[in-house]
C-alpha cells in the first residue's frame, strides 16, 4: 500500500469517527426537508396533508458510502401543526446505523389582519437508536503473520453494540408575504437541547446542541420566472456549516392549464462543496435532484465527487366548498 493512500484512509476514518460521534446528518436540499430544518415548520404549507421524502448517497467514490433516508408527514389543524419525521443513516465498514423518530408540534398566529405577517413556534421530541456491527472490523489478533483471518477471535470484549436516547428541541419561524409570488421566510431550529448521551460504553459522549438558522426569499422577476435565494447556517459543537445559493423557478405553459414549473440552482457549502440542483413541480407533486462537487481537502481521495441527493414532496388537497347561508325570502303573494 502506498503511504499517501494510507494517510488518506486514516484521515477519512478520523473525520468519519468525529462526525459519527458529534454531528447530525446534513442535507444539500435543506429547504425540501422542512421538519428536519425546524419543528415550527410542521403544518406550514397550503393544503391538508404533506408527505416528504429525502435520500442522500455520499462518498461512494472514496470508501463504503454513507446512505441516509428520511420520510415525514405533517398536517395543519386550525392553528396547530402536527408532524412526524423518521430518518435512517448508515455509514462505514462497521455499518454504524442511526434510526431516529421525531414528533413535532407547532402553533401559528397571524400578526396582522391581512395575514401577511405570521409567526410560528414549534417543539420537537425525538427517540434516537444507534447500532454498530463489530463483526465487520478487523483486529490485530486476527493477523497470523501473513494475512488477516476473520475466523480468528478478536480478543475484544465489547460491552454493547447499540444505544438508545431521547432528545428535545424547539423552533421559531416568521413569514412575511409582500405580494403575489414574493415572500420572506426566516427561522431558527434548535435540536438536542438536553444533549443526550450517545456513547456505547460507560463513558459519556454528549450529542451537542444543533442550531439551524435560515432565510429564504422569493422574487417575481418575470411573468413566468421567480428568483429564490436562501442561506442556512448550521452549528453543532465545533462544527459550523454555511449553505448559500439561489435557484430559478420557471413556470411552464401547458395546454391543459395544469400547474407545472422547472427549477435550477447553484449552491455552495463553505470549505466543503458546491452543488447543483434541478427540480420539477407538477400540480401538488415535486421532485428535486442535486449533486455535490467536493472541493475540500478530501479532493485527492474523492476526485471532487461528493454526494447525490433526491427530494420528493406530495401535498393532498381536499376541496372544501364554502358554506353558504341561505335565507328564506318572505312570500308577499
Amino acid at each position: 500500500m502506498h503511504w499517501k493512500y494510507f494517510f488518506v484512509i486514516l484521515f477519512l476514518l478520523f473525520c468519519g469517527l468525529r462526525e459519527a460521534n458529534a454531528q447530525d446528518i446534513h442535507w444539500s436540499q435543506y429547504n425540501d426537508n422542512p421538519l428536519f430544518q425546524n419543528p415550527a415548520n410542521a403544518g406550514s404549507f397550503k393544503g391538508d396533508i404533506r408527505f416528504t421524502g429525502n435520500f442522500r448517497d455520499q462518498w461512494r467514490s472514496v470508501s463504503v458510502p454513507f446512505s441516509t433516508f428520511s420520510g415525514a408527514i405533517d398536517k395543519q389543524y386550525k392553528s396547530l401543526g402536527f408532524g412526524l419525521l423518521l430518518f435512517h443513516d448508515q455509514a462505514g465498514d462497521g455499518k454504524l446505523s442511526t434510526l431516529e423518530v421525531q414528533g413535532n408540534l407547532a402553533y401559528g398566529i397571524n400578526l396582522t389582519k391581512d395575514k401577511k405577517h405570521a409567526l410560528r413556534v414549534g417543539a420537537n421530541f425525538g427517540m434516537n437508536h444507534r447500532q454498530v456491527n463489530w463483526n465487520n472490523f478487523y483486529f490485530d489478533s486476527q493477523y497470523n503473520g501473513y494475512i488477516f483471518n476473520p475466523g480468528l477471535p478478536t480478543n475484544e470484549n465489547f460491552q454493547s453494540d447499540r444505544k438508545t436516547n431521547f432528545s428535545i428541541g424547539t423552533g421559531l419561524s416568521y413569514e412575511w408575504i409582500q405580494k403575489e409570488r414574493q415572500k420572506t421566510n426566516v427561522g431558527i431550529g434548535i435540536y438536542n437541547l438536553n444533549q443526550p448521551n450517545q456513547g456505547f460504553y460507560n463513558q459519556v459522549i454528549k450529542r451537542p446542541v444543533r442550531m439551524t438558522l435560515y432565510v429564504k426569499q422569493s422574487f417575481k422577476i418575470k411573468e413566468n420566472m421567480d428568483l429564490i435565494p436562501s442561506f442556512q447556517f448550521q452549528s453543532q459543537g465545533v462544527y459550523k456549516e454555511l449553505n448559500l445559493g439561489t435557484s430559478v423557478k420557471y413556470y411552464l405553459k401547458t395546454k391543459d392549464f395544469s400547474y407545472q414549473a422547472l427549477y435550477a440552482g447553484l449552491w455552495m457549502r463553505n470549505k466543503d462543496a458546491c452543488f447543483l440542483t434541478v427540480g420539477y413541480d407538477y400540480q401538488d407533486f415535486f421532485m428535486g435532484l442535486s449533486y455535490d462537487i467536493n472541493f475540500s481537502k478530501l479532493v485527492p481521495a474523492s476526485n471532487a465527487r461528493g454526494g447525490f441527493e433526491i427530494a420528493v414532496r406530495y401535498i393532498i388537497n381536499r376541496f372544501k366548498p364554502k358554506r353558504i347561508e341561505h335565507r328564506v325570502c318572505p312570500d308577499f303573494i
